[in-house]
Formats: structure tokens, sequence, C-alpha cells
């Protein structure tokens, strides 16, 4: 009787255990909001970097440089980071000075003094991934925000952060002798499952003029790394059944525009921020790819109730890449 009853007790504690894991994940995966009001007039202003983090090399100080100047000229609002925000293997921890190095010493200019949206790529994974996400780098540096998978509402426009590198398989199944912080992220079923869930939900209920997503990694890209198949399968589909506007992305390091064939979806890439000329671009079909620059440099967003221009710049702030999309102001239902 006695040994019948520690068992039901130990299925208790186990049962217990189980449902406490997947509150955890829950948790862990789900989409935080945070506000970040336009202006007065309804617009907002932005610059879109990624895989930038080198202490300043391969013209990571160059391309800081340009987007200050550029940031003052369109007076932006923040800054959003697609990932790789240190490399080669993210934070060593908080105290890690890869941070000053990398990010508070390069990006100095007046105008890149505002918030700074950042999510983690797989390189940030390599090191103590829970250090990018510690409110401890917002005490050394006001302007860092980093989550896993976050909405930020501007009012004219919502942008929906989400944590892309976990899709990926080849992180788990052939790491190529690189270690990565899963931690919070296994068990990995549920842990996706429960970021295309959120992501879906916030998207239908969504009522902003543009959406707006932001990942690491490439849905569709003719790059170095090309398409993410594993994000082709799971996260295009919610993007597309959405009305999603714009993907933003990092991984491939270029500044890229691909326009969706079936839907008003654009793809557009920057990971521009340091290292780049690979010299291995592949084909595209030319009704879709916009634009491709194999080298250094960042995008800027300019958005209304109505209308959203893009430009691309070089390290010497040339322009290298213009596109605009309108909206009518009320739509008829």
């Amino acid at each position: 009787m006695a040994s019948m009853k520690k068992l039901e007790f130990l299925q208790l504690s186990l049962f217990i255990s189980f449902l406490f894991l997947l509150l955890l994940i829950q948790a862990m995966a789900e989409l935080h909001w945070l506000e970040h009001p336009a202006n007065t007039d309804g617009s907002l202003s932005i610059l879109v970097v990624g895989d930038w983090g080198r202490r300043g090399m391969y013209n990571q100080s160059q391309v800081a440089h340009q987007m200050g100047i550029i940031g003052e000229r369109l007076n932006i609002d923040f800054v959003v980071s697609t990932g790789d925000n240190f490399y080669d293997n993210g934070l060593a921890g908080v105290d890690d000075p890869a941070f000053e190095e990398s990010f508070t010493n390069v990006y100095t200019a007046p105008s890149l003094q505002k918030t700074w949206y950042n999510v983690l790529g797989n390189h940030d994974y390599r090191g103590d991934a829970l250090a990018q996400l510690s409110p401890i780098l917002k005490q050394k540096d006001s302007r860092w925000i980093c989550l896993r998978s976050y909405i930020v509402n501007t009012e004219v426009a919502e942008f929906f952060f989400v944590d892309t590198t976990p899709f990926q398989d080849m992180y788990f199944t052939n790491p190529k002798d690189h270690s990565y912080d899963w931690r919070d992220v296994l068990p990995r079923k549920d842990y996706l499952s429960s970021v295309l869930e959120d992501l879906d939900s916030a998207l239908k209920e969504s009522s902003a003029k543009w959406k707006i997503v932001v990942g690491h990694h490439t849905i569709k890209s003719a790059g170095h790394h090309g398409n993410t198949v594993e994000l082709e399968l799971q996260l295009l589909p919610i993007l597309q059944a959405n009305n999603v506007d714009f993907y933003l992305n990092g991984h491939d390091h270029c500044l890229e525009h691909i326009s969706s064939s079936d839907s008003p979806l654009q793809f557009l890439t920057s990971g521009g921020g340091s290292k780049s000329w690979r010299g291995d671009v592949n084909w595209w079909n030319p009704n879709e790819l916009k634009f491709y620059y194999d080298g250094q440099g960042f995008m800027a967003m300019q958005i209304t109730q109505t209308e959203v221009w893009i430009q691309f710049f070089d390290i010497f702030g040339n322009i290298l890449h213009m596109w605009s999309a309108s909206k009518p102001l009320f739509s008829i239902m």
C-alpha cells in the first residue's frame, strides 16, 4: 500500500514538473509587447543594419559613420538590428568587453543615441545567448533592447521580431564544431510551435497599417546562404496569410530587395554592417530581384499612414536603391 502511494506521489510530481516545463517554455517563447510611439504627425523613420559586431573592423566603423549622418538627416526614431550582433561567438557574458567595443564605442553619433531593437543571430547563439537578453546590458547602454521574440507597436506600424535561429536544422544536426546555447529553447519542437502560434495570433489581432516582421535568417535570398527552407515552410505561410508587408533580415552579408511574385510581401536584406563581399550571388528571377549589392551598408525606412519609402546606402552614403509603396488612408470593407 505504501509503495502504491509512493508511486502515485512520484507520478503526480512528474506531471507537475511537466506542466511547469510547458509553462516555462511558453513564457520564454511568448511575444513580449513594447510601445514606441510614432511622431506627432504619425510618421516614423528608422535605420536597419545587421551582421555588424566586429569591434569596428571590416568597415563597421565606416558604416556606423554614415548611419550617423543619414540618421541625423532623416531624424530617425530608432534602429533595428537584424542579428549577428557580436562575432564570432556572441558574448561570453554580460561583462564581455565586446559589448562596448563592438556597440557602445562604435555607434557614437548623436543621431544613433536612440533605442536599438535587436534580434539574436546564429553567431549570437554560439556564445552566452542569455547575456544579450539580460537587463544588465541596458544598464550599461540604455539604447540596448534584445528579446527572443517581441512586438514593437509604433501606432503607424507594428514590428514583429522573431527568433529564427532555432528553426534551422543544421545548428542541431551538423553544428560544425560550434556549440550553441539552447537554454530556454529546448524542447525545440515545443518552443517553435509556441513562437509560430503566438506570431500568428498577434498578426491576426493587429490593426496596424503596416505589418513588418524582423528575423535574422533569410526567407528568400540570392546571396551566399540563399533561402532558409525551414522558414519557407513554417514562417512564410503565416506572413502571407496575415498580409505582412515586409520581412527584414540579415544573415547574408549584403543589401538586397526581393519582391514576392505571389503576394505583396517584400523581402529586404540588410546584413552589410561589417564583413562582406562574398562574391557568390546566385541567379534570381529579375522580375523579383529588384536590387542586390554584395557589400557593406545599411537600409533606411520612412513610414506614414499611407506610404513607405525605402533606401539602401553604402559606406560612402551613396543611395544604391530606392523603392516606395502606398496604401489608401481608409480601407473599403
